[in-house]
């Protein structure tokens, strides 16, 4: 099996790629390295650094031909979608389509799509939120993501691409860029390590859904094989945690002293959301194995062992 990865060398995808080569697949990443990074990359995947915006990336796919086309480059920072929604639409919509129309025009067998488990479904209106819970985004990255849902429902209608779509809870782990885009459990971990101040956003009882970026990356196998179905899964633990509980977590684990500091809550973002990942158990044979604690002292050993590289 010939697997193309877009956003495959960062944070989620270098993870998924690495499933993927586990399971002896050939792995061909697609990714600009504007966030991503060459370290990430298994020495057996080939990286082809191209931004999906470009219209070359349709002729890249058709050429490569492989079996499957996995999806994660996307713009991903919800703050910056509000300051700047066509840039995050040029991205998550435009160039998802040039994605898109190369799958079809290499008559790939399986569409994956990361999707956003929390952002496409906004301030839930019943909790945990099922995959058929309304969808009413509060940010533009929200609609973008979910935009792309509907294209490949359409893409299936038309021309027969089957999809699956995973819509992802708050993912961490191992190789988040603590000072790029990236979740709190990474910001937090970067900044005990190196002694310095914490600003928790609001209040801190906001409440996500958090799950380990390898029980991820094998969610993607696991819909990677559903043959000619197609699905819709949310990916995560059906846990809520709230923010200050994490805090807690990584003090533990990292021997930092200090009480946070509180700032404002950041406009778009949802208060609280988990997930409700049955499906993904029922059809995919899905379930988290990593519980919080374990895969917050395997992200705290991480950047530890890689600020002591650095050092």
């Amino acid at each position: 099996m010939k697997v193309l990865i877009t956003g495959g060398a960062g944070f989620i995808g270098s993870h998924v790629a690495d499933a993927y080569l586990a399971q002896g697949a050939a792995v061909v990443v697609v990714d600009d390295l504007s966030s991503g990074r060459r370290e990430n990359l298994d020495r057996q995947a080939r990286l082809v650094e191209m931004d999906i915006r470009r219209p070359e990336v349709v002729g890249l796919i058709a050429s490569e031909r492989p079996d499957v086309v996995n999806h994660h480059a996307a713009q991903i920072d919800v703050r910056r979608s509000v300051a700047d929604p066509g840039l995050d639409a040029s991205i998550n919509v435009l160039g998802a389509l040039n994605v898109l129309e190369g799958a079809r025009a290499a008559g790939v067998s399986r569409f994956v799509y990361a999707s956003s488990g929390g952002a496409v479904y906004g301030e839930p209106v019943e909790l945990p939120c099922r995959e058929d819970h309304p969808i009413r985004p509060i940010c533009p990255y929200g609609a973008t993501k979910h935009a792309l849902e509907h294209y490949l429902e359409m893409y299936f209608t038309l021309y027969g691409l089957p999809y699956s779509i995973l819509r992802y809870a708050n993912v961490f782990g191992p190789r988040q860029d603590p000072f790029g885009e990236a979740g709190v459990v990474a910001i937090f971990t970067a900044k005990m390590l190196a002694g310095e101040e914490l600003v928790v956003n609001g209040d801190g009882e906001q409440t996500r859904d958090f799950v380990y970026v390898e029980d991820v990356a094998r969610a993607n196998l696991l819909a990677t094989q559903l043959g000619q179905a197609c699905g819709t899964f949310n990916i995560g633990t059906g846990v809520a945690t709230s923010i200050n509980q994490v805090f807690d977590h990584l003090r533990r684990a990292t021997g930092y002293r200090p009480a946070p500091a509180h700032g404002p809550a950041m406009h778009g973002e949802t208060r609280h959301i988990y997930l409700d990942c049955r499906q993904a158990a029922q059809v995919l044979g899905w379930r988290p194995e990593v519980d919080l604690a374990e895969g917050l002292g395997r992200t705290v050993e991480s950047l530890r062992v890689a600020g002591a590289s650095h050092a």
